[in-house]
């Protein structure tokens, strides 16, 4: 039996990390204000870690439309980032999510699944008690940079 690539990188992206002998390098960092006391993408050796996204529009404001709105925004951004910083959906290994309300899963991952058309990254999910700025879903990610 095979084990899918994806399970099988994930312990080889640790070791990875553990093995890195680059420094910590913030490569996303922008002059003026920030969205909060973190850095919004941090690379070490070939891993990139986004910091959660939450879908907010240009204004910064919550994208109307619910659950799938928001899903929808926030893996734009993540794509988005994680293609500026020389990689590619293919190569996120791991991700993170976090919903305000548990009963809206099913409906985060028929948007979520759109981004990863083959293997999926390994991936946690979680109920929370709130998130920042009234959003309904926030997600962090690991991605190789090739």
């Amino acid at each position: 039996m095979r084990v899918p690539t994806v399970l099988v990188s994930l312990p080889l992206l640790l070791s990875a990390l553990a093995c890195a002998s680059s420094s910590k390098q913030v490569v996303d960092f922008k002059a003026g204000p920030q969205p909060g006391p973190f850095s919004p993408a941090v690379r070490v050796g070939s891993l990139l870690f986004l910091a959660g996204q939450i879908g907010t529009d240009s204004s910064g404001g919550i994208v109307q439309g619910g659950i799938r709105a928001e899903t929808r925004r926030v893996m734009e951004k993540i794509k988005a980032e994680v293609e500026k910083n020389g990689s590619d959906m293919n190569h996120v290994a791991k991700c993170t999510a976090f919903l305000a309300d548990m009963s809206e899963w099913a409906a985060m991952n028929e948007v979520y699944v759109t981004f990863f058309p083959g293997p999926k990254p390994a991936r946690s999910a979680f109920g929370t008690t709130g998130l920042a700025r009234g959003a309904r879903v926030e997600i962090e990610c690991i991605a190789v940079v090739t």
